[in-house]
C-alpha cells in the first residue's frame, strides 16, 4: 500500500548524532561516578528519553542524577553538534522524494524539542520539516518503548496508525512502533540487524528506504 505518513526518528536516522551524544553521555556518567563506556551507552541508552536514563541510573547505582544533569548534558551535546553534526547520508534525497510524491512525513524523537531543532537547523534539514511536523517525547507522558509518541504524531498529522510507516534505528524505537501498530523500517548503519529483528524490514543505506516505502505492504 501507499503510506499516508512516514514518521522519522531523529538521532541516527535524520542526523548522524548517535556517536556524538553517546560519547558525551558515557563520559558524563563516568564523571559522575557511574562508569559507562561508549559501548555501554549505545547498548543501554540509545533511543531513550531522558527520563529513562534517570530511571536506569537510579536502578543500577541507587543514586539519583543531579538536578542539572539534563541541562548540562544538553549543553555539552549542543556545543558538539554545532562543531561536528552532519545529516545522515542520503536522507535529504529521501525527504525530497517523499515531498515530490506528495507523501506527508514528520519527525518523532525521544529528544527534547530544543535538541531536535538544534540538530535539524545545524544540518540544514529544518526547512524540510517546519514547526508543525516536529514531535518530541516531551509532548507525551512516556517516551519509547511506549507507543505514545508515535500515536501522538499520527493523531496530530490526522493519519490512522495503520497507514503510517516509522523509520527507526534503535530497538526501543522499533518496539514503540510495533506497539503502535505501525510498519517500521530498521536502519542498521549503527545497530546490528539482529537487534532490529522486530522491524517490518531493515536497510543499511538510505537509498534503499525509498524502495521499501513504495513497495507493496499488507
Amino acid at each position: 500500500m501507499r503510506y499516508d505518513l512516514v514518521i522519522f526518528d531523529n538521532d541516527g536516522v535524520l542526523v548522524d548524532s548517535e556517536s556524538i551524544s553517546n560519547r558525551i553521555l558515557a563520559a558524563y556518567l563516568t564523571e559522575l561516578g557511574h562508569p559507562t563506556s561508549y559501548e555501554d551507552s549505545i547498548r543501554d541508552y540509545m533511543g531513550s528519553a531522558m527520563h529513562r536514563i534517570h530511571e536506569l541510573v537510579l536502578e543500577r547505582w541507587g543514586r539519583q542524577l543531579p538536578s542539572d544533569f539534563d541541562s548540562t548534558f544538553h549543553g555539552r551535546v549542543f556545543d558538539a553538534f554545532r562543531q561536528e553534526l552532519q545529516p545522515v547520508a542520503g536522507v535529504s534525497e529521501v525527504l525530497e522524494k517523499l515531498r515530490a510524491d506528495g507523501i506527508p512525513y514528520c519527525v518523532a524523537s525521544s529528544g527534547s524539542h530544543e535538541r531536535i531543532r538544534v540538530a535539524l537547523r545545524t544540518t540544514g534539514l529544518y526547512d524540510l520539516f517546519g514547526e508543525d511536523h516536529i514531535f518530541s517525547s516531551e509532548d507525551v507522558g512516556r517516551g519509547k518503548p511506549a507507543p505514545d509518541l508515535f500515536l501522538h504524531a499520527a493523531e496530530r498529522m490526522g493519519v490512522a496508525r495503520g497507514r503510517c510507516a516509522v523509520v527507526e534505528d534503535s530497538p526501543l524505537g522499533v518496539q514503540a512502533a510495533v506497539a503502535a501498530g505501525m510498519d517500521v523500517y530498521g536502519y542498521t548503519a549503527m545497530t546490528p540487524a539482529a537487534k532490529l529483528a522486530a522491524a517490518s524490514d531493515r536497510f543499511v543505506h538510505m537509498a534503499e528506504l525509498r524502495g521499501l516505502l513504495t513497495s507493496t505492504h499488507k
